[in-house]
């Protein structure tokens, strides 16, 4: 079994992976052959498609458990299962060979009806039988502000096909989208199967998400913890002014009431708490005599209390 055959070759894992170890090999490879950043790449655009394939399959645990047990194959289709006896023996078919069957002979419905089932085809029907198209699993990786503010991002599909994924107002890492109608095509007319993305949330490098509530460090000079001021400050809806109050020491927490994950599907919106980081940079010759010389009014020990042995 070459890589096109074998998903985990394709995303280079074990069989026994992990989720978590599935879902790191296809970030990094999605991101490397991402047919956006290899413009003209025909090989890289294969290598992807490739690539999502088999993240599509192994992210399903009920998929991966088929593909495992050899009841379908790389691209999600089923093996055929070759008929036993003992299949029809104990099926409701076989049944009629026991003794409970009456006396009268067999009808050509009966034969019929045994010899579909021993061929897979299935006793014939008088009557529509329903064959919706079955629901088809994709991932799409989104930026953090995409996920918290709302978005709508274009998704490439293994097939080559595209789809425009609306990214609602606070969508949180690992939610799966539903896109109806998206899916495998039904039969003969009947309604087409959905489309399942789950999201990933790529990690920011300044917020941090906790529910409802955006986290930041903010980093302040000195002067503008001792003696107080307005700064701006970021947030996912755009840059604000907050006012840091006079002493403020290093670690105090601000709060920007409704600057967190913005309202939606009736939930209020978030704040967003600011934790202050001091940060001195490179003292000057002018603060460095006056420290030399300056003597505190209430002297702080901020290493009381720390021991080796608590």
């Amino acid at each position: 079994m070459d890589a096109l055959d074998d998903p985990y070759k394709t995303l280079g894992v074990a069989r026994d992976a992990s989720q978590e170890d599935i879902r790191r090999a296809y970030r990094k490879l999605a991101k490397q052959h991402h047919p956006d950043l290899n413009p003209g790449n025909t090989a890289a655009e294969e290598r992807f498609k490739a690539v999502s394939a088999a993240n599509v399959l192994l992210s399903d645990p009920i998929k991966r458990g088929q593909f495992d047990r050899g009841e379908i194959d790389a691209a999600g289709q089923a093996q055929p299962a070759r008929p036993s006896y003992r299949d029809y023996a104990e099926s409701e078919h076989g049944r009629r060979y026991g003794p409970s069957r009456q006396a009268g002979g067999w009808s050509a419905e009966d034969i019929n009806d045994i010899f579909g089932a021993m061929f897979n085809e299935g006793p014939r029907t008088t009557g529509k039988h329903r064959m919706r198209g079955h629901d088809e699993h994709y991932s799409l990786t989104t930026d953090f502000l995409d996920a918290v503010n709302g978005a709508t991002r274009r998704l490439t599909l293994p097939d080559g096909r595209t789809l425009d994924v609306k990214i609602p107002p606070g969508t949180t890492d690992g939610q799966t989208l539903r896109l109806r109608g998206q899916g495998g095509k039904g039969a003969s007319g009947d309604p087409d199967g959905d489309a399942l993305i789950k999201i990933s949330v790529a990690p920011h490098r300044y917020f941090r998400r906790d529910g409802q509530d955006i986290r930041l460090e903010l980093p302040v000079t000195l002067a503008e913890a001792v003696l107080g001021g307005s700064v701006e400050v970021p947030t996912p809806g755009g840059p604000v002014r907050m006012r840091i109050p006079l002493h403020s020491d290093n670690g105090t927490e601000l709060r920007l009431r409704g600057r967190g994950v913005p309202a939606h599907g009736g939930r209020a919106a978030g704040d967003l708490y600011a934790t202050l980081r001091l940060v001195v940079g490179t003292p000057d010759p002018a603060l460095e005599e006056f420290l030399r010389t300056w003597k505190p009014e209430h002297p702080t020990d901020p290493r009381r209390g720390m021991e080796a042995r608590q």
